[in-house]
């Protein structure tokens, strides 16, 4: 994990709270965040794909997506936009979901809220908080590996902004 990752979890209130650094502009992060070709180009684990089935970054509005695994196996998503502040904030309720874009009653929703904020030397200091339902649901999506997953991702992001 870089050292400019925090990642704190209170199974208590049932959030989830990651704080990272980002060596890029926060319009070019918040961009990354919200335009379909970015986004499919870092979202998800290492070795997992993403494509976009559908993205509307506006309140009310949907991403649905799929990331697939290096054997194949497929975990579908989507969330529901509640705010969209470019380029500093950015609120959505995130499930996994199958094909169709039925939530899937198995997994908890989740409730996430991005913050974007321009820090020294041109960089962007991201926080982000999930709130879960409670601290069981917590508990649940860390013993299936999301903060591993989590840090992945944002290692990919990173790349990608470099590149």
């Amino acid at each position: 994990m870089p050292d400019t990752q925090t990642v704190t979890s209170d199974t208590e209130t049932g959030k989830l709270v990651v704080e990272r650094v980002f060596n890029a502009p926060r319009e070019l992060v918040f961009a990354a965040f919200t335009e379909p070709d970015r986004i499919a180009q870092w979202w998800g684990p290492r070795e997992w794909k993403t494509r976009n089935v559908s993205m509307d970054v506006r309140p009310g509005g949907t991403w649905h997506y799929v990331m697939t695994g290096p054997d194949g196996t497929e975990s579908w998503g989507k969330s529901t936009y509640r705010e969209v502040s470019p380029p500093s904030r950015l609120v959505y309720v995130d499930q996994f979901s199958d094909a169709e874009g039925n939530a899937n009653p198995d997994f908890p929703e989740i409730l996430i809220e991005y913050r974007f904020e321009e820090v020294e030397g041109g960089k962007t200091r991201m926080r982000s908080e999930a709130t879960f339902a409670n601290g069981d649901a917590l508990k649940a999506v860390l013993e299936m590996g999301m903060e591993q997953g989590m840090t992945e991702t944002l290692d990919r992001l990173d790349e990608f902004l470099a590149a």
